[in-house]
């Protein structure tokens, strides 16, 4: 955004603070208007034909534009993918403990990857740790969106995983 003697237009259309039309000008003659008025001049349309300028407080404009961002920023909530691991022989304490975090992280609004890692036999009984995303999926499934199954759970190496979606 050009400000005040950057303008490099043969001819300009001037708005004032009011919003009312000046007319079009030359930049020269509107930068004189603009200071009388105790302004800068700002083009705000620079790709129309003449282009368009504002007499504005271009300091508060550009204080006013942080400040919107900075709410923008602050009411704005970033999702992120949390994981939780398993193992195939898991107790029974330990698998509701780890399925209270993936309820909270779920009700914060963060996808969860559940991981099941295998170590050296474990690796023949695949079973067991689709079991364990059968049992995780139905106890989190009031707060996951879409069709999980543990049918779509994927190996990846000694790790099988699958990520649950949270519901708006």
């Amino acid at each position: 955004m050009r400000v005040n003697e950057e303008i490099r237009a043969r001819q300009v259309r001037v708005i004032d603070e009011e919003g009312a039309q000046l007319g079009i000008m030359s930049p020269r003659d509107a930068i004189r208007e603009a200071a009388h008025r105790g302004f800068d001049l700002v083009e705000v349309a620079p790709d129309a034909v003449p282009p368009v300028c504002r007499i504005m407080d271009y300091g508060k404009y550009r204080y006013e534009q942080k400040r919107r961002a900075r709410e923008a920023r602050k009411n704005q909530h970033t999702v992120s993918l949390k994981e939780i691991k398993y193992r195939p022989k898991i107790d029974k304490h330990d698998f509701e403990f780890k399925t209270n975090h993936v309820r909270e992280f779920l009700k914060e609004g963060n996808k969860v990857r559940v991981t099941i890692m295998f170590r050296g036999r474990e690796m023949a009984h695949q079973e067991f740790g689709r079991e364990i995303i059968q049992r995780v999926i139905e106890a989190t499934q009031d707060l996951c969106v879409g069709d999980n199954t543990a049918g779509l759970a994927k190996m990846e190496g000694r790790n099988m995983s699958i990520v649950l979606t949270p519901a708006k």
